[in-house]
């Protein structure tokens, strides 16, 4: 299970936003659906997911109807504060849903869809273990509305899904696209980089086989080592070596080449697209600060700079909603220097960048110097744009802590 929760002031009972709530009906809207079920539970993993015996009074028969719960409760808040908008995204994450029957996660979109439309062309993700995709599956969520699959790939090289505990056998992947694309679904594969015992040419063959899978879009993220996970614990008892960020580094240099060779484009730090169009747009909603509606237990919600969270277990989630209470544990609005912070750190992570303008003034100036350090692309300085260079990109960090410092 994931640490603990932030702490922030209490959420209302009802669930109400706050009277005084500048919500702008122009921003687009999200869902995010969180589904916190696994089979194991993944050495390197901190989100808020539970397997079978972790449930303790919840049950997963039970939680699409909890759910949408929730969403019935999101309808009557939003529409109350004069807030309902059509979803431009809607994205099942977890956890694995599809650890679900399909037809319980066709029942939540259609809730979703019911409570608050879709805009016309609407992205609908739902992530997947590959294990539980099939041909009957994807043809469910397709006719459900699902537009896109993202897999879990993690790697092509077994002994790289064992460090990970990943229990998924590579060749299930395969089948996992082919079920996808058969259904007319977009697909995406997700690859993560840096495991323990992982070298520079196990990771040029997983690229390799994510590139022969012919996918819309490929993401591939650093392991990062989590307090309190079970890869932390094998490190500090110096079972497992600690990831090297210098073997980071150039598997991702390798990433971003490899990828651009093959036709796709970086559009933020961790993610490659053949279009623009095959982009995650909910992602982009993310860093783009859009507003949006996190379901289920630990989601986090964002409506016009108010954020909420809710509470983490799902029995503790299903026992406020049984009792009409908001699942809310808390809320926050962050002061300005903390949007402020937040916008630069989201911004700068994709290709557009952030406009020069939208820095604090006494920011702007330290942009000459990223350039000559050949963090910040020139060019595009020129016309106005902070834009992370290759280089930027492994160390965005500290071009982050440059302008906001």
């Amino acid at each position: 299970m994931a640490g603990p929760l932030p702490l922030g002031d209490p959420a209302p009972a009802d669930g109400r936003l706050p009277s005084d709530l500048a919500i702008d009906p122009a921003v687009p809207f999200s869902a995010y659906l969180h589904v916190p079920f696994c089979r194991v539970r993944c050495g390197y993993c901190d989100f808020n997911t539970y397997t079978s015996g972790e449930l303790r009074g919840a049950k997963q028969e039970d939680y699409a109807s909890t759910l949408i719960t929730e969403i019935d409760l999101a309808k009557r808040v939003l529409a109350d504060a004069g807030a309902l908008r059509p979803m431009d995204t809607v994205f099942f994450g977890g956890g694995t849903p599809t650890l679900l029957p399909a037809g319980d996660l066709a029942r939540m979109l259609g809730a979703a869809t019911d409570a608050f439309g879709l805009v016309a062309g609407a992205e609908v993700t739902v992530e997947a273990n590959p294990d539980t995709v099939t041909p009957a599956v994807a043809r469910t969520l397709a006719d459900a509305g699902v537009t896109r699959l993202s897999i879990g790939m993690q790697s092509a090289v077994p002994h790289v899904l064992a460090a990970l505990d990943r229990t998924h056998r590579p060749e299930n992947v395969t089948t996992a696209v082919a079920a996808a694309k058969d259904a007319g679904l977009a697909v995406s594969v997700d690859l993560i980089y840096g495991a323990p015992g992982e070298s520079l040419g196990d990771w040029e063959a997983s690229l390799d086989a994510a590139l022969a899978l012919e996918s819309d879009h490929i993401s591939a993220y650093a392991l990062i080592i989590e307090d309190g996970t079970k890869l932390a614990r094998q490190i500090r008892r110096g079972e497992v070596p600690t990831p090297d960020d210098d073997l980071q580094a150039d598997m991702y240099e390798l990433a971003d080449a490899r990828l651009a060779a093959a036709g796709f484009d970086w559009y933020e730090i961790s993610n490659w697209s053949r279009t623009v169009e095959q982009r995650s747009r909910h992602n982009l909603a993310y860093w783009r600060g859009s507003d949006w509606w996190g379901f289920g237990p630990g989601a986090h919600s964002h409506v016009a700079g108010l954020r909420w969270w809710n509470v983490k277990h799902p029995a503790a989630y299903a026992q406020r909603l049984a009792a009409e209470e908001s699942p809310a544990a808390g809320t926050e609005r962050p002061d300005a220097e903390s949007r402020t912070l937040e916008r630069v750190l989201l911004l700068s992570r994709i290709r557009e960048g952030i406009a020069v303008a939208d820095l604090q003034q006494d920011k702007r100036a330290r942009v000459a110097g990223l350039i000559a350090d050949g963090l910040v692309d020139p060019a595009a300085a020129v016309r106005g744009r902070v834009q992370l260079t290759l280089r930027g990109r492994l160390l965005a960090d500290a071009v982050v802590r440059e302008l906001t410092d």
